[in-house]
């Protein structure tokens, strides 16, 4: 049989605890300033509503704003203290793929090599979706793991001996 090294018997119980915390804290970070940026602007969805996917395509303008804010803000809190985590990550997800598809995936491409031009931050006319993907890489965790120890979840199910 093989002994843990010290180390490692002091990180094994702090994961469950500490794991996610890192992820839940920016992407709540991410999510609430983005929402309170749209709260405190002007609708520029009209621009970009014909490239959501279906059925945001068909959803007015102001219903896809007034959705999009409250899912940031309140997802974004959701995260940050961990509350109905998988929820709100798989929410965001959403929000996410709905972003790309609308301002950030590239108007034409042939191949993929073309198409991974766009994997980047400033569009130079290949796309620019590495900030939302990067956001959907890091929400996948949340979804399948929950929210760790440090969280509401956990506390709640907890009390309820699950």
């Amino acid at each position: 049989m093989r002994l843990k090294k010290p180390t490692i018997k002091v990180l094994d119980p702090a994961r469950d605890w500490f794991m996610l915390l890192p992820i839940r804290l920016l992407m709540a970070y991410e999510f609430i300033t983005a929402g309170i940026i749209k709260l405190n602007g002007n609708n520029w969805f009209a621009n970009y509503q014909d490239n959501f996917l279906f059925p945001f395509n068909y959803i007015s303008v102001e219903i896809s704003w007034f959705m999009t804010i409250w899912t940031e803000i309140l997802g974004g809190l959701g995260l940050l203290f961990g509350f109905f985590t998988r929820f709100w990550a798989l929410s965001l997800i959403i929000v996410s793929i709905v972003t790309i598809s609308g301002m950030h995936w590239p108007d034409n491409w042939d191949n993929l090599s073309e198409l991974w031009k766009g994997y980047t931050v400033i569009d130079k006319g290949f796309g620019d979706y590495r900030i939302q993907l990067l956001f959907i890489a890091m929400l996948i965790p949340l979804v399948f793991n929950g929210a760790g120890k440090l969280s509401i979840d956990s506390a709640h199910s907890s009390k309820k001996g699950i």
